[in-house]
């Protein structure tokens, strides 16, 4: 008799936080258009049948049968089949975690698993379980997705990271009283991390989604608004504004102030005694938003 016996010794895996929200299957049959959308927890997308193409905010991706596309977070995404081959796929929606390529510079990920059944058998096995919906089969869906994580992960090299759509909200807004009453001190992105502690990558994308703008943004027209506010009100020299509203310079502030005024502050003083009307159009038409920034933050 031959017998081999082999131990099962507990390894260090990171434990995931990740909940199954929602799981469903779809095909593109041509009675209604897929229009981009976002969702506050991170979907898997994973293609079982036909071609077509993933829209990633403005960036498109072709995808094909074995492609799993994981998109986080209030990312604007929308899927088209190509003619004839129509799309057939299955989505889950899960909160607590998320993912980055190993290179740490994008959480919008495209890999493919046509060699791996085993992947597609486990969307289609929590599926199942789903439909039939016997006793223990939300918990067994959620050990699915746990075997599931640790598969894309170990085949695809990619970086876990913790998250939660209530947690970025509520952070979101942290990160925005923060830069409205700290404006005057220097701030960077690691100020921002480690107060959140957030992923970089996606404390820098949620609060885009959250605010309209990046934090960079959001800070120097922070900055601005307040500049303008002093301009107006008091009899501070260019020079001591720029310094009370945190810019690194002078000059630096004069060159920020005519990128989004198209005039210098000192060509502001004589306007901003008589009326605000910049200021105001500033404010709501967002023109800080079309001012597209290289800044870094000083």
């Amino acid at each position: 008799m031959s017998n081999r016996h082999y131990s099962v010794k507990e390894q260090d895996v990171e434990k995931f936080n990740s909940k199954l929200l929602s799981i469903s299957n779809a095909r593109d049959e041509g009675d209604w258009k897929s229009i981009p959308h976002t969702h506050p927890f991170t979907e898997l997308f994973f293609v079982s049948d036909g071609k077509g193409s993933f829209l990633f905010d403005q960036t498109t991706h072709s995808i094909y049968p074995g492609d799993l596309v994981i998109i986080p977070p209030y990312t604007e995404h929308t899927e088209r089949s190509l003619p004839n081959q129509p799309l057939e796929y299955y989505v889950l929606g899960i909160d607590g975690i998320s993912f980055l390529a190993s290179d740490k510079t994008t959480g919008q990920i495209i890999c493919n698993f046509n060699d791996d059944t085993s992947i597609f058998n486990l969307f289609r096995q929590m599926l199942q379980e789903i439909r039939n919906s016997q006793y223990g089969s939300e918990a067994i869906c959620q050990r699915l997705l746990e075997i599931l994580i640790l598969k894309i992960i170990r085949s695809k090299h990619l970086i876990p990271v913790s998250i939660n759509s209530v947690r970025i909200t509520k952070e979101c807004a942290q990160i925005k009283e923060y830069l409205d009453v700290n404006y005057a001190n220097r701030i960077t992105l690691d100020t921002l991390t480690n107060l959140t502690h957030m992923n970089k990558y996606y404390m820098v994308h949620s609060f885009t989604r959250y605010a309209g703008l990046s934090p960079i943004q959001y800070l120097n027209r922070r900055r601005l608004e307040i500049a303008c506010h002093l301009l107006e009100s008091s009899n501070h020299s260019i020079s001591d504004i720029s310094s009370l509203t945190g810019f690194s310079s002078q000059s630096y502030f004069t060159q920020t102030f005519r990128k989004a005024f198209g005039m210098t502050p000192v060509m502001y003083l004589p306007n901003s005694r008589r009326d605000s009307s910049l200021l105001k159009a500033f404010l709501l038409n967002d023109a800080f938003s079309c001012f597209s920034f290289g800044f870094v933050l000083r």
